[in-house]
Parts: C-alpha cells; structure tokens; sequence
C-alpha cells in the first residue's frame, strides 16, 4: 500500500532543477559553438568530431561514467587541479552532477542545433556580407535569429535530459542526501528503500516538468515550421 505519510526531502528537486540549469547553459554555449564549427567549416576530422559528439547517445550510462570516473578522479590532471583549487575532489560533489548531465545534453543541443544552421539560407548571409558586415555580426543579427526556435526547442530538450540523468550521475557523483542526491537517484533511492509514497510524487512532479518541456518544444517546432 502506498505510504503518503512519509515526509518528502524536497532537497532532491532544488539540486537537479539547478544541475539542469547550469549543465543545459554549459552545453548551449558548447554545443552551438561545435554545431557552428561543423554546419559552416568543413575541416579534417569532422566526421570524428562529429562521432565523438554523438558517442554519449548510445553508450551505456556506466561506460560514460567510467570514462568520466577516469577523466576527473583525484589521479587525473582534471581532478587534480580542481583539488587544488577547491580543496576537495570532483568526485561525488553536485559539480560532477553537472558534468554527468552535460555529457548528455551536448549531443542534443549540437545534433538540432546543427539542423537548424544547415537550413538557414546561406544567400542571406552572403549579401550581408557584400554590405560589410562581420561574420560574428551576421551569426547574431541573421544565422541565430532564424534558426533560433529549432535552437530553443533543443534547450528545452537538453534541460529535460539533463533533469533526469541517472547512471552518469551516480557513478561519478553518488547518492550521497543532502549533497549529491538528485531527483532520479532520489526516486531509485526511495523504491529501493519501499517508501513509495515520495517516489510517487517525485515521479509526478518530474513528469509535469517533463511534459511541460515537450509541450513549449512542440510549440516551438509547430510555430517553425510554419
């Protein structure tokens, strides 16, 4: 029987809302500057790049926390310097939360937001270009504007991702209340433990997120296309 009466940690829900934030901010400036790169220069090594941006779609989660594992424990150049810097390891801090959930949102981000550039008209471009305007002017004046909702839609997209990553996630930064513990760990924490009173609401509650993100994405994509 489900147990309501068990008090709800709210804590869960405040970390990932602000691991989501930050990793989705991390990876849209990231992920539009690799998507630029690729949708506008063709150079040597762009079909690996372009591999290596979509291996995290379809690795497994503990192979990716294990390369991550490898990349920021304390032995690494990565973990090292941020040891220095902080005074801990990276490890099992919400700042490898962060990590975790951008190794998901990037290829995201990058794949339709790559789309997006492809299709902008590149004749427009070149005629701001006979005026004199600079590269960078005509990428905020005229390239982002018009592939800006397919853009915003893949933001939508990877926040959501980012809110509910799971096997990085525990890998490199554990399951550790209070600290570390974010709203998917929270709920395989609680069924594990049989409260599935809080597991039911933090399932609705991520669901409602969930959802809203599709339905501002489908509208954004809606209003695109026509």
């Amino acid at each position: 029987m489900t147990q309501l009466s068990n008090p709800i940690d709210w804590f869960p829900l405040w970390l990932s809302l602000r691991v989501a934030v930050l990793a989705t901010g991390f990876s849209f400036v990231i992920g539009l500057a690799l998507a630029y790169t690729m949708a506008r220069h063709r150079f040597r090594g762009r079909e690996t790049l372009d591999a290596l941006v979509t291996l995290p779609i379809v690795l497994p989660p503990t192979v990716l926390g294990y390369y991550l594992l490898v990349l920021i424990g304390r032995n690494s150049v990565v973990g090292e310097i941020f040891e220095k810097l902080f005074g801990t390891p990276l490890v099992f801090t919400w700042q490898a939360a962060v990590l975790a959930a951008m190794l998901h949102s990037i290829p995201l981000l990058v794949r339709s937001s790559r789309a997006a550039l492809e299709g902008v008209d590149r004749s427009i471009e070149n005629a701001a270009r006979t005026l004199g305007a600079s590269e960078s002017r005509i990428f905020f004046k005229i390239t982002l504007p018009l592939a800006r909702r397919s853009i915003l839609a893949a933001t939508a997209f990877a926040f959501a991702r980012a809110m509910g990553d799971f096997g990085v996630t525990i890998m490199i930064a554990g399951n550790i209340p209070g600290r570390t513990q974010t709203m998917a760990v929270a709920i395989y924490d609680a069924v594990q433990a049989g409260r599935s009173g809080p597991a039911l609401v933090m399932v609705i509650i991520i669901s409602a997120i969930t959802l809203g993100i599709l339905f501002l994405t489908n509208r954004l994509q809606g209003e695109q296309a026509h």
